[in-house]
């Protein structure tokens, strides 16, 4: 696909301002939106979107599932405003922080105001209100079939809470239809309950989007190549990964080790790639149309994947194990394109020189990422360096994985600060984020990226992640009234300047 030039800005939902302790598809979005939109910006940039757990400490990328939506994001003023909460209902609202998440907090305040909401829509009483939501409701569960396997995934999960599904009698673990039958009937309302919650999701994610398009934001959203493996995505889907007769991982993925690392045993199952071809990729194709419902781009987080993989077997716990295994390569992604046409990806590239790979983002048009944290600076023609980024790239002044900018630059060894002092022509008297910003901007990249977090100048106090730790992460907010108008005409000038 072709990208226009066009410039971004990251912020994941969970980070947004809301007075129910974590950000969410309300007001807040709404807010977000219209910053956006005052400053011109063409996109605004999430992580994934799904469930999170405490276990997997609320990462995006080991969610439940592909497919749904985080409870957690759902806007109860919205649910007022459909007549399944009252005012008095979100009353009193908890005395969260308002420049962090606290997950636990949070779904004690939110998950029994949902179940509420269901209550309420279960029981409505009014024959034509009944009816029209009813059929809206149905019409969505028929439009989305992953939403039966989910829920009965999450109402067998919280009916077995020490147990992975790994872990499950036989007849569920192997999805025995008469045991799914049972179970269905055993737990049909929390089943229910599930599916209302994504039908809930859905229909505020829909609306969100109509106003992004109204303020002529597009929304890039993320893929990660792998799934965790307690997940309802594995359980309801075995013939797509590489499980035996059992339905329990045969291989997992990681990264073999390189110089100075023993490399990684991630532990995600691994993709059947044949059986999948075989199918046309029904399951992938499944996922994409999905996202597309969700998102106007997509990003595509560990690209190599797509082209080769290390796969570990299970049993083994040495990453140095595993072995590099062929993936689908051009054949799904001209799958996707006789689908959807052309296929509007970005694909994470970082860390790794393959031929086979840029080849594959060549030819169909996917741009990689360029973020300047990983630059030498002493070096001419880094390919880091915004100076040097070509038009097929997208220039990112930091991640959701790396530090704030002034953050990495406060640690930057004084040679490599010297030398990017030289490369950028840094003014003493300027913010050192605006220099990237500026970099970034300026550069041949066909789309320029920052964070928040950059915008706002804020130090390692505000990384949102820290690849390889649990605690602590995701956890960062914007403060109500730090997207001021000022930035966003700062915003707005620099791209009139370097963009449009």
């Amino acid at each position: 696909m072709r990208f226009d030039r066009s410039d971004g800005v990251f912020c994941h939902v969970t980070s947004l301002p809301g007075r129910h302790g974590i950000g969410d598809l309300g007001e807040g979005a709404a807010s977000f939106l219209s910053f956006l939109g005052d400053a011109e910006v063409d996109y605004w940039q999430t992580c994934p979107v799904g469930p999170t757990i405490g276990a997997a400490g609320e990462s995006p990328y080991q969610s439940p599932s592909a497919f749904a939506g985080n409870p957690l994001l759902i806007d109860l003023d919205g649910l007022v405003d459909d007549g399944w909460l009252t005012r008095e209902d979100l009353e009193p609202v908890p005395e969260f922080p308002t420049d962090r998440v606290a997950y636990e907090e949070v779904r004690s305040y939110k998950l029994p105001l949902l179940r509420t909401a269901f209550e309420r829509f279960e029981a409505a009483t009014d024959a034509a209100d009944r009816a029209d939501t009813t059929v809206e409701f149905d019409a969505f569960r028929d439009r989305e079939p992953w939403v039966d396997d989910y829920a009965l995934f999450r109402a067998i999960s919280a009916a077995r809470p020490e147990d992975t599904w790994v872990e499950w009698p036989d007849p569920l673990r192997t999805r025995d239809p008469d045991a799914l039958d049972a179970a269905r009937e055993e737990h049909a309302e929390t089943v229910r309950y599930h599916e209302f919650v994504q039908w809930t999701f859905d229909r505020q994610w829909t609306d969100l989007r109509r106003t992004a398009a109204e303020e002529g934001v597009g929304i890039v959203g993320d893929v990660p190549i792998y799934v965790a493996l307690d997940s309802a995505d594995v359980w309801a889907n075995p013939e797509a990964f590489r499980l035996d007769d059992n339905n329990r991982p045969t291989m997992v993925a990681g990264v073999p080790p390189n110089p100075g690392d023993d490399g990684q045993r991630w532990g995600n199952p691994v993709y059947d790639w044949e059986r999948l071809a075989e199918a046309d990729y029904d399951w992938w194709i499944r996922r994409f149309r999905r996202l597309f419902d969700l998102a106007d781009i997509a990003r595509l987080d560990h690209f190599l994947g797509f082209v080769r993989y290390w796969g570990i077997p299970a049993d083994d716990d040495d990453p140095a194990a595993g072995e590099w295994y062929d993936g689908p390569g051009r054949d799904l992604f001209e799958t996707v394109e006789r689908e959807f046409g052309e296929a509007p990806f970005i694909a994470e590239d970082l860390g790794f020189d393959d031929a086979r790979m840029d080849d594959l983002m060549a030819e169909f048009g996917f741009p990689g990422m360029r973020v300047p944290q990983y630059a030498n600076w002493c070096e001419g023609g880094n390919e880091y360096q915004p100076m040097n980024y070509p038009e097929s790239v997208v220039g990112y002044t930091s991640t959701h994985d790396t530090d704030t900018w002034v953050g990495y630059y406060a640690d930057l060894p004084a040679d490599q600060r010297d030398c990017l002092h030289y490369n950028l022509g840094v003014d003493d008297g300027r913010p050192i984020e605006w220099e990237i910003i500026e970099d970034v901007w300026s550069s041949e990249a066909v789309l320029a990226m920052t964070t928040v977090q950059d915008l706002l100048g804020l130090g390692s106090e505000a990384r949102f992640n820290e690849p390889g730790t649990l605690a602590g992460n995701w956890e960062w907010r914007v403060e109500r009234d730090a997207l001021s108008e000022e930035l966003a005409g700062r915003l707005r000038e620099l791209g009139a300047f370097h963009v449009r």
